[in-house]
């Protein structure tokens, strides 16, 4: 669903325990708006667990990668960005970098990270699936949901548009 603003749904729903991700975030995917039930994944320089991730089913989710906010190499590029949009993800949120960003910019799917590097990462399998992360002043809990517009990102534990 892409009938949202972030601003309207704070202002409509003051009465919920919503979180606001704070700045620091760019739109890479052809999306500018996407939203969806919380997926998530810990990793350090390690995007193997990305890449099990985006070849699931994802219709309905967002894919939450907490890369500690490393800036020494990529956690996304277009081949999995590609799989994640043809297996139906509505976005990813990359907390570290990505590459291909020109390719990812055609794509269907929504993606914020912090920034770009072309450099790929390793590949050793190492991660936490589905436990909460925090980022950015938000904890990002499995299950919960996320919206992301061009203004922002925030977390809501429950479902606030169809």
């Amino acid at each position: 669903m892409t009938d949202f603003k972030t601003a309207d749904l704070l202002d409509a729903h003051e009465d919920k325990a919503l979180q606001v991700v704070q700045p620091g975030f760019h739109n890479f995917g052809g999306r500018n708006k996407f939203s969806g039930e919380i997926v998530t994944l810990k990793i350090h320089e390690d995007n193997s667990l990305v890449r099990e991730f985006v070849a699931m089913d994802g219709k309905g989710k967002v894919l939450v990668v907490d890369g500690g906010g490393s800036t020494r190499c990529a956690l996304l590029g277009d081949m999995l960005a590609e799989k994640a949009a043809k297996n139906g993800w509505n976005g990813v949120i990359v907390y570290g970098l990505i590459r291909d960003s020109v390719d990812i910019g055609q794509m269907d799917i929504g993606v914020k990270a912090l920034g770009t590097i072309p450099l790929k990462s390793v590949k050793r399998g190492f991660g936490v699936k589905g436990e909460p992360v925090h980022f950015h002043d938000v904890t990002f809990t499995q299950g919960e949901y996320v919206y992301s517009d061009e203004d922002g990102m925030i977390v809501s534990p429950v479902k606030l548009v169809d």
